[in-house]
């Protein structure tokens, strides 16, 4: 028997060109099958911004490689290596999942830029293994609250993030699935400094001044996604939606544009 299972909110937070592009992509709407283990494949394309505050805009490919067990653990290119599971109206999970690094020159790979010309004399900011811890609860039937962290397990000075959600089902039936999101992302004073602050140093290699933001909210995000599922075994999936930089991370000298719009569009193969 087939269900439909929300999995969380895309985002495009941490910039999807530093990671395999969907590692990032939290799917909205992504079909299932219980009561035994699947592997999905598929692929697509994302449009997203350089990096957080960029101006600059790319469009990168989207590859999803899913294998969800029945017991509840999975591997992942879109949630990581983890676990998940569902107590009631209560759902918990937790992966080990990576931040992708952020290069302070446009370097093109496969999987997008991992940079931009914009953070020349910046440095290099290094990828770190993060344990992600995500929680929710369902209000009611299609409307489910969220929280969720992100903890550095390598390179700790790029500092932690947490965040908070709220998504609803708009409309669901056979075929397909619409639902809406809204969240708010909250980082420490090391994730602030790390991507969004300017060391004493970094202002005399560059033409920044020196900048530096305090923890708490950082970033609002709105997103629409659909689903719709082909036949048992094919799902499309489409996403739009924007992210806001707020209060410290909007008046970093780094932030070219406070709102970025987003996009995503791919199609999923289940086993």
């Amino acid at each position: 028997m087939l269900r439909w299972e929300t999995a969380g909110s895309i985002t495009f937070s941490e910039q999807v060109m530093k990671l395999p592009v969907s590692f990032l992509i939290l799917a909205c709407c992504t079909s299932i099958q219980a009561q035994e283990n699947t592997f999905t494949l598929g692929g697509g394309l994302a449009a997203t911004s350089r990096y957080a505050g960029s101006r600059e805009m790319q469009l990168v490919p989207v590859v999803v490689l899913d294998y969800q067990m029945a017991n509840g653990f999975y591997a992942s290119s879109m949630r990581g290596l983890g676990y998940g599971t569902a107590l009631g109206d209560f759902s918990l999970d937790a992966a080990l999942g990576v931040r992708g690094e952020r290069l302070e020159k446009n370097e093109s790979s496969v999987i997008g830029s991992r940079g931009s010309t914009e953070l020349r004399g910046m440095g290099d900011v290094k990828a770190s293994a993060t344990a992600n811890l995500r929680a929710g609860f369902s209000i009611v039937p299609g409307l489910v609250i969220g929280a969720s962290a992100s903890l550095p397990l390598s390179h700790k000075e790029n500092g932690k993030t947490a965040g908070l959600e709220i998504s609803g089902v708009l409309h669901e039936d056979k075929s397909d699935k619409v639902a809406l999101s809204l969240g708010a992302n909250f980082a420490d004073s090391k994730y602030m400094q790390t991507y969004h602050g300017v060391t004493a140093a970094q202002a005399a290699r560059t033409a920044y001044k020196k900048y530096t933001p305090k923890a708490g909210m950082y970033q609002a995000v709105l997103n629409f996604a659909w689903a719709h599922r082909v036949d048992q075994n094919w799902t499309l999936t489409g996403m739009l939606g924007s992210s806001t930089l707020v209060r410290e991370a909007a008046r970093s000298p780094l932030t070219r544009r406070n709102t970025a719009p987003t996009a995503a569009f791919y199609a999923s193969y289940r086993y």
